[in-house]
């Protein structure tokens, strides 16, 4: 048995894991990475002698996949949860408590924003309920226009833009209801008589389980024992420039033949290696379009006088370059610890190519007058570290859940053929793993 795995990010590696674990040791397993590393978007970098993540540092702890890999890869022990503290949300040059009680920062009630938005928009949202609803179920609009109709566009700019923004490096107007917030989607498909019983509705009950978990030295450590575990072949700085159905399997150029293979890659990546075997599938993918974000790493004195919060979002319209700081010392027990303190600041949203197109200086002296401004300390850098990621982030726009099951009834005659990524059912890094088990799981039924 021969299997190519096209894309090293943690949806490729889970599918070779799978993979491996199911076939054995005689199985010829693949991994094709047209970087010169595996991991994709997650990266772990040295900073101040220690290791810091420059790509995702955290997933949500309340999805089963991250820690039951974990487990099964013996690296429970590195197993860390956040303090537990709150970010504050920037928006008319003051920091306010992020609403407390929000789906993605969509309120259920006036009071949850009553510190966040003006007294006409708290009287609009207090009335919404009163006002009839107009939703089609089974149909899809974006978040934006959902909660600018019914609470005013105060609430999008500046209570769900700066969570989406982290989310997806997106603005409530490009990112739909149904792939964003299925369980929103639910409430109002099951007749919701306004959005603000949707979102009561959505809310998930109280629990007193973490909602976010991190892994203590970085997700190099996740990623090394993947690669450990999966036992693959690895073809670093290779590229998969054509993919052809033969008699007996794939031809995948340049590596040649193959049994199956997995395209864990971007949305146009797979759009390109589909062009020929499916070219219904390669239009639907070519259509997911994408965002560009970088995060400047530093590291400061350790008795900086940072704010007691996780992190700062910033509203949509505030005359600042970033879109979020991360307070990483603030937000990990396990990073305050550390000699130095560590901000993390967040640049680029869809259709705003900052990220790309400014200098690394440019990049690291934004982030400092930024945090200066929204922190009011002086800001004096021993260390700054930025990493661009180009392309990083799909849009799950409006009609995004029709598209993906377009694309799966289009690949469902494929045999040997899997899709896995983070354009498929999600960008967090435990929807990126359940991909790559589908994926694999795919390939062992077909074959």
């Amino acid at each position: 048995m021969r299997i190519a795995v096209v894309g090293g990010g943690i949806s490729g590696l889970v599918a070779g894991y799978r993979l491996r674990r199911a076939l054995g040791a005689d199985a010829e397993l693949v991994l094709i990475e047209q970087r010169d590393r595996v991991g994709g978007i997650l990266r772990t970098a040295e900073i101040a002698g220690e290791p810091v993540d420059l790509g995702a540092e955290a997933f949500v702890g309340r999805r089963p996949e991250i820690p039951a890999l974990m487990r099964e890869l013996g690296i429970e022990d590195q197993l860390v949860h956040p303090a537990g503290k709150r970010p504050l949300v920037w928006s008319q040059g003051v920091g306010h408590r992020l609403p407390e009680g929000t789906l993605m920062g969509i309120p259920a009630g006036a009071h949850a924003v009553s510190t966040l938005v003006d007294a006409l928009t708290l009287a609009r949202i207090a009335d919404e309920p009163n006002r009839p609803l107009e939703w089609v179920p089974g149909t899809d609009v974006s978040v934006g226009a959902l909660v600018a109709d019914r609470f005013g566009e105060q609430v999008v700019r500046r209570s769900v833009d700066p969570l989406l923004g982290g989310v997806y490096a997106g603005t409530a107007g490009s990112i739909g209801v149904r792939a964003a917030l299925p369980p929103l989607a639910a409430a109002l498909d099951a007749g919701a008589t306004s959005l603000s019983q949707a979102v009561a509705d959505a809310l998930p009950p109280p629990s007193n389980t973490p909602v976010f978990g991190g892994i203590r030295d970085g997700y190099a450590v996740l990623l090394d024992a993947l690669r450990t575990a999966a036992d693959m072949k690895v073809e670093i700085g290779t590229t998969a420039t054509a993919l052809t159905a033969t008699s007996e399997g794939w031809q995948l150029d340049p590596l040649g033949w193959f049994d199956a293979v997995v395209l864990a890659t971007p949305a146009p990546v797979t759009a390109a290696l589909l062009r020929e075997v499916a070219p219904v599938a390669a239009e639907l993918v070519s259509g997911i379009e994408l965002a560009s974000s970088a995060v400047v790493a530093l590291a400061l004195p350790k008795e900086t006088a940072l704010p007691d919060n996780s992190g700062i979002l910033v509203a949509t319209g505030e005359p600042l370059r970033a879109k979020a700081f991360t307070l990483s010392s603030r937000k990990w027990p396990h990073l305050a610890a550390r000699e130095v303190a560590l901000v993390r600041a967040s640049f680029g949203r869809f259709g705003d190519d900052t990220a790309l197109t400014r200098t690394d200086d440019e990049l690291i002296a934004a982030a400092v007058e930024d945090l200066t401004t929204v922190t009011g300390a002086e800001i004096r850098p021993l260390t700054a570290v930025v990493q661009r990621w180009p392309g990083g982030l799909p849009q799950y726009a409006p009609g995004h859940t029709a598209r993906i099951a377009e694309l799966r009834t289009a690949t469902a005659d494929l045999p040997g053929l899997a899709l896995a990524g983070a354009y498929l059912n999600g960008v967090g890094v435990p929807a990126c793993a359940a991909s790559g088990t589908a994926a694999a799981a795919r390939i062992l039924d077909r074959l």
